[in-house]
């Protein structure tokens, strides 16, 4: 016996009611329904329900030409109704009103008489309205208003039973028993227990079916105007004729032949597209003016009198001054301007013959300077400038342009960028080259595979014009954040002009010599009235902003002239000289905070140096050794190549354990947990192999790691120490933690002259082979002079110590 509230009272449920199966219909649980009961075995079950307590179950038939169902043809889900009216016919069938009170599952079935009585247990909807719940209650009511309004079988009044509805279930109902000829939808939301899926599932099919409504209608007026539209047309050309003959229009049509005409022989077009431009004209001259496709062939023949066949601009070929131009509006970046300087230099020996342009690709994170870049290159070349931005361009009709069949048809946006620079030669800019999409309108990545290969662009067909194109002379530069995302096929046409993240004295005299003064000038201010100095901006760079690039730290240096105005105008402030101490008050607490040095030395804790967008990081590592059996525990998120170096590692530190006289059984008694910190940062890669094995040998031989020394390289099983990438970003960030040794591989010697200059005069570089001179410049001492014994972190000062070994676990 089940006891449910219902309509505001208490309802006893026999968990044993008698079945009535339905055919095409589906019941629901508050919604009022008519049913005509005319099978023997429904009968019956209608009349033991009376007799009882009014209530039966009803569920759906799998087949509704089964007269006969058995428990095999019939869901089990259904809804326990309760019959409110009963009208028995001539004929000995029944015309019954039920009212659904709950969804119900069939558990078991038991056969009375000739019909079924069945065991159910109720399904109980979940109380509350989510905000998730609300907006799809919103957006399924505001579905159903627009599927009543298109669909001619459902009366306006249909809306009106679900207006103001707030409870998710009875809405889903309802809306569900309005949709006509969806038995298995019907059936599958009254199966569905969660209300907010009932709703999902409602908006699928509601808005499939207001598009078919939509077409059904848009056919159905297509075909009753389609036998009036030609005669409609005639008659109103006719009298269009007649009009513009009274008034003299003829005369006005003609002069605009006459501007097309001109205005193709002064395009200087290739002699197949002026051929195709004339051709087209003469179509236009044939046709009724105010046809479509006239509008069409008149826009056409536009577009290609626009585009600059012949014009291009006359190149700066002043080497010395296009290198000073370069350096006044960027900072660094050597490589990219001595490449500049090399393609103007070989224009400058073949200006007689005709030089392919390369195709350029800034690869860098956010921030340093890719699309201003390229405003620099142009304006140093004495080209026009034009940027097209592909993130999240995914149809190849944006590069290539609609075939002219198509209404509302245009070219792509390649050849819409050349009309609108009117020059064959400008420098166009494909800016997030690495962000283009795919759907099923195309591949844009395809499409720009023959726009950026010199030797297919001086023929670029696009599908508007229809006429080959050159693009042979446009300096085309792309910019990408990261080169994995752009397919093999591109890059392979790119070359790859890497810019790698500012370093902190570079973004210093980025901010001194152009982010400063530019900020001044945006907030009205004079040099004299807001003076930063080089410890302030040096604590500006460190603790309030983390970037590769300087977006960030033009925004602190914005807020600093904001509130210097402020000062200004509100308190007559005449200058403000900004210490380091004063930055809490103007730009609050630090929001980065930097590592720093350990006071004394440690064991089982080295130094590591890591790579990361945003410039050099410290990566210490931590080894403890605990009692236990034997475990290798890592933690601090470490990625899959970082883990696979640190298994390298201790096979290492066992395989030479005898030699450093390092007990057999050390490692079957204790676990060994290395930590790398912090534990919410991911970490990957393989330079910080050498760091692990420093660390690994401190914390089982007890000699403590050099505070003072940082390293950085990949290892081998056989204790070769591998070369390893970003260096400059790795150096300058133990430099500015105080670190005076920095051990790196051998191979990287090579590296040497792209480190700063001055971390070359600060810092002592060792450059190293083999474990043996890692373990010689990273440890206090070389393992294997003499017995040790591991020992926990602990306190001591500078020197080996040692401690009682640990118990064996």
């Amino acid at each position: 016996m089940f006891e449910i509230e219902y309509q505001g009272q208490t309802m006893h449920i026999d968990d044993s009611l008698p079945l009535l199966p339905l055919r095409d219909v589906v019941v629901y649980p508050y919604i009022i329904h008519p049913l005509l009961v005319g099978r023997a075995a429904s009968v019956a079950a209608v009349e033991r329900a009376m007799v009882r307590d009014h209530l039966l179950l009803v569920a759906t038939q799998r087949d509704k030409d089964v007269d006969e169902p058995s428990p095999q043809d019939i869901h089990r889900v259904g809804t326990v109704v309760n019959i409110t009216q009963l009208l028995r016919m001539t004929d000995g069938t029944l015309k019954i009103l039920v009212e659904g009170v709950s969804r119900a599952r069939i558990t078991d079935y038991t056969r009375a008489d000739d019909h079924y009585l069945v065991n159910v247990e109720l399904i109980e909807d979940p109380l509350g309205v989510p905000k998730e719940t609300q907006a799809l209650m919103r957006g399924v009511s505001e579905l159903f208003e627009r599927y009543v309004k298109f669909n001619k079988r459902l009366p306006e009044a249909a809306v009106a039973t679900v207006t103001g509805l707030d409870n998710p279930v009875l809405l889903a109902d309802t809306i569900a028993t309005h949709i006509p000829d969806k038995i298995e939808l019907k059936q599958t939301i009254l199966e569905e227990t969660d209300p907010a899926s009932r709703l999902r599932i409602l908006m699928r099919v509601l808005t499939e079916e207001i598009e078919i409504l939509k077409l059904e209608r848009k056919i159905e007026t297509e075909v009753k105007s389609q036998v009036q539209k030609n005669q409609r047309e005639f008659y109103l050309n006719e009298q269009l004729k007649a009009i513009r003959r009274e008034l003299g229009h003829d005369a006005d049509e003609g002069r605009e032949l006459d501007d097309l005409l001109e205005e193709i022989e002064q395009a200087r077009m290739p002699s197949e597209v002026e051929e195709m431009a004339m051709k087209e004209l003469d179509r236009l001259a044939k046709m009724p003016p105010m046809s479509p496709e006239a509008s069409v062939i008149r826009t056409y023949i536009e577009t290609l009198t626009a585009l600059p066949w012949r014009k291009r601009t006359r190149d700066r070929l002043d080497v010395p001054r296009v290198r000073r131009k370069l350096d006044e509006d960027h900072y660094g970046l050597d490589k990219v301007k001595e490449r500049i300087v090399e393609f103007l230099a070989v224009m400058k020996l073949t200006r007689r013959r005709k030089t392919k342009s390369p195709i350029l690709c800034f690869v860098g994170p956010p921030g340093v300077g890719k699309t201003s870049l390229g405003h620099s290159i142009a304006d140093a070349m004495g080209r026009r400038f034009h940027r097209l931005s592909l993130g999240g361009v995914r149809d190849e009709a944006e590069i290539r342009g609609h075939r002219r069949t198509y209404i509302g048809s245009m070219p792509g946006r390649i050849v819409q960028a050349m009309k609108k620079v009117k020059t064959r030669n400008p420098v166009i800019l494909l800016d997030e080259v690495d962000k283009l999409g795919m759907d099923f309108r195309g591949d844009p990545a395809a499409a720009l595979l023959e726009v950026l290969d010199p030797e297919q662009n001086y023929t670029f067909s696009d599908h508007y014009l229809e006429v080959p194109f050159d693009l042979s002379e446009v300096l085309f530069i792309t910019t990408a954040n990261t080169l994995h995302s752009i397919p093999d096929a591109l890059r392979d046409r790119l070359e790859i002009i890497r810019l790698p993240g500012y370093l902190q004295h570079e973004k210093k005299e980025i901010a001194k010599g152009f982010l400063i003064p530019k900020q001044l000038a945006q907030h009205g201010l004079k040099a004299e009235q807001l003076r930063i100095t080089e410890p302030a901006l040096d604590r500006i760079i460190e603790e309030y902003t983390r970037e590769a690039g300087v977006r960030s730290l033009e925004r602190e240096i914005a807020a600093l002239c904001r509130k210097t105005a402020r000062l200004v105008v509100e308190k007559g402030r005449k200058s403000l000289t900004l210490q380091p101490r004063h930055l809490e008050t103007y730009l609050g607490p630090p929001r980065f905070l930097t590592h720093e040095l350990d006071r004394q030395n440690e064991v089982g804790i080295a130094t590591g140096l890591a790579w990361t967008q945003v410039g050099g990081e410290i990566l210490p590592i931590e080894v403890q050794l605990v009692p236990g059996k034997g475990d290798f525990i890592l933690t601090g998120q470490l990625g899959d190549v970082m883990k696979e170096s640190a298994k390298a590692a201790q096979t290492i530190v066992r395989s030479r354990a005898r030699s450093w006289q390092v007990p057999e059984d050390l490692f079957n008694k204790h676990d060994v947990h290395v930590h790398v910190p912090e534990g919410a940062t991911p970490k990957d890669g393989p330079s910080a192999g050498v760091a692990l094995t420093v660390a690994l040998v401190s914390a089982v031989t007890g000699i403590p790691v050099l505070r003072d020394v940082a390293m950085t390289g990949e290892i081998t099983l056989r204790g070769k120490v591998l070369a390893v990438g970003g260096l400059p970003e790795k150096t300058v960030a133990a430099q500015r933690l105080g670190i005076r040794k920095i051990l790196l591989p051998k191979d990287n010697e090579k590296d040497l002259p792209d480190l700063p200059e001055y971390v070359r005069k600060t810092m002592e570089l060792v450059f190293i082979e083999h474990i043996d001179e890692l373990l010689e410049h990273a440890l206090l001492e070389p393992p294997g002079r003499e017995a040790k014994t591991p020992r926990p972190r602990g306190a001591g000062k500078r020197g080996r110590t040692t401690a009682p070994p640990p118990a064996a676990g």
